[in-house]
């Protein structure tokens, strides 16, 4: 099921983590029978993936955030229009686990440093170093107008901004030092007063003055998540990021992407394993391969399109739709190609139509063979329906039998594209726990995968250097002199790279 190039050997493990989307990654997950589809019920829905995730050895849970919603997101996006805030949530699981990492997101664009900082330093501290921060770079008018004018203008200078945010959040994280507290009862001396100094930072964007009214990260510095396929996000991530998340298109993309981001990794004066390279992938895994096309099959059924609702339900016409989010017989038969012939969606696709499908349709055809293995001019030919949503549904989806998924992730792994998967489930919680309880094995078996946990801090799981060492001196009180760029704080000094 997937392609294969050369493969290498590789120390180390797969670096896996979950995506938590709890309506599930698929638009029609929710609707699965028994699947999670009440977001009120969420606590319990979290508490259970996350300590399934955690009996399973995953590095990390995965919280992205998005700071608008609307109606239209029912039909596309079900997991968007409600959520629990993700720093809230990696608070919450940091009492109900006890390995796993954490990962939440903050938004450049919309939150002032100190105050993530501040978050993060805690929930660091409350999890006992288990904590990341992912960096959500640049916004959309959206957001932006949740947030009113005072917003800070974003997307041409977006990099710089982000640049600038780490440095702060870096520079606050070494105001104070973990030796802060002497706690001498004799002589009443409750601090040492040279372990906390001011930062006085004065930037193009932010200012703050210091010190962080925390303890320090844990693990010195939380490590930080980045994402984005521009060129200044791959050199923003390989000069400053822990962990990247990266949607490659194609295996070769992959591999060439990958080899570029670690020499550029080296060249900021990183080692390679420094920096972690995940993809997203969305398995829809069952016993068999056979049991789980009928899975898919079952998903493509349940997506709501247009003359759903004719038996007294809510017809998709009904509904508030985002922009290109026809779903019609008419839409995909245009789409392909036919816009002159008219078909039914759940009517097969036959060789003589695709004799007239255009450079979109033979693609839709090919992606829908991989996720349902239909082919044309079988017993199992692909219908209408299916061709839409391939079209519909844009996600990394992979399914089979665990063999077939493990296949796939070794391939990428072996042929260095990533260093792992961040894995979102089609609905909760039965196809996370099958992807746990049949794909992780098999992972084990072939030497792929940890059986137990080897540290105990994020930055243990995914194998990254600590920071540089706080320098004393650095820490004395008014060392950061007024009007200072914080570039005097040893981490700001030492891990600024934009």
């Amino acid at each position: 099921m997937s392609e294969s190039p050369t493969w290498h050997e590789r120390s180390g493990h797969l670096t896996l983590g979950v995506m938590v989307r709890t309506l599930g990654a698929f638009p029609s997950g929710w609707r699965m029978p028994g699947a999670h589809s009440d977001p009120a019920d969420d606590t319990s829905a979290l508490r259970r993936i996350a300590l399934a995730a955690e009996a399973a050895t995953f590095d990390y849970l995965y919280f992205g955030d998005w700071l608008s919603t609307g109606a239209e997101l029912e039909l596309t996006d079900p997991h968007l229009l409600v959520r629990t805030d993700p720093l809230s949530t990696a608070a919450y699981l940091a009492a109900v686990t006890e390995r796993i990492g954490l990962v939440g997101t903050a938004s450049v664009s919309h939150s002032e440093p100190y105050d993530t900082a501040r978050t993060a330093a805690s929930i660091d501290l409350l999890s006992g170093g288990r904590f990341g921060l992912n960096l959500l770079i640049g916004s959309d008018q959206r957001s932006a107008a949740n947030f009113g004018s005072s917003t800070r203008p974003h997307d041409a200078n977006r990099f710089d901004v982000a640049a600038e945010y780490i440095e702060v959040l870096r520079g606050l994280w070494g105001t104070v030092h973990p030796e802060l507290f002497t706690r001498d009862a004799v002589t009443g001396a409750l601090i040492d007063p040279t372990k906390i100094a001011a930062l006085d930072h004065a930037g193009l964007t932010f200012q703050a003055a210091g010190p962080l009214n925390t303890l320090p990260p844990v693990q010195g510095e939380v490590p930080l998540a980045l994402s984005g396929n521009a060129p200044r996000a791959r050199a923003l991530a390989a000069g400053n990021a822990e962990l990247y998340l990266t949607t490659p298109s194609a295996l070769g993309d992959a591999i060439k992407s990958y080899r570029e981001l670690a020499m550029l990794t080296e060249a900021y004066g990183r080692a390679r394993s420094d920096l972690k390279i995940v993809a997203p992938l969305l398995p829809i895994v069952a016993s068999t391969r056979e049991a789980a096309f009928e899975l898919y099959d079952q998903l493509v059924s349940l997506v709501v399109v247009e003359g759903d609702g004719a038996e007294g339900g809510r017809g998709v016409n009904d509904r508030a739709l985002a922009p290109g989010g026809e779903r019609s017989a008419a839409r995909i038969t245009q789409l392909v190609g036919l816009a002159l012939r008219e078909r039914q969606l759940d009517e097969t696709v036959s060789p003589g139509d695709v004799e007239h499908f255009n450079a979109a349709g033979r693609r839709l055809l090919d992606v829908d063979a991989q996720r349902s293995g239909r082919v044309v001019g079988t017993r199992r030919a692909p219908t209408y329906r299916h061709l839409l949503v391939a079209q519909l549904v844009n996600a990394p989806i992979v399914v089979g039998s665990p063999q077939d998924l493990a296949d796939h992730i070794e391939t990428w792994y072996r042929s260095s594209a990533v260093d792992g998967f961040t894995i979102l489930s089609a609905f909760l919680h039965e196809q996370f726990e099958s992807f746990a309880e049949l794909v992780i094995p098999e992972l084990r078996r072939r030497g792929l995968f940890r059986t137990h946990y080897e540290g105990e801090t994020l930055r243990d799981h995914l194998g990254s250097a600590a920071p540089p060492a706080a320098n004393d001196a650095s820490h004395s009180a008014g060392s950061s002199g007024a009007g200072s760029s914080g570039a005097n704080s040893s981490a700001a000094k030492g891990r600024r790279r934009s």
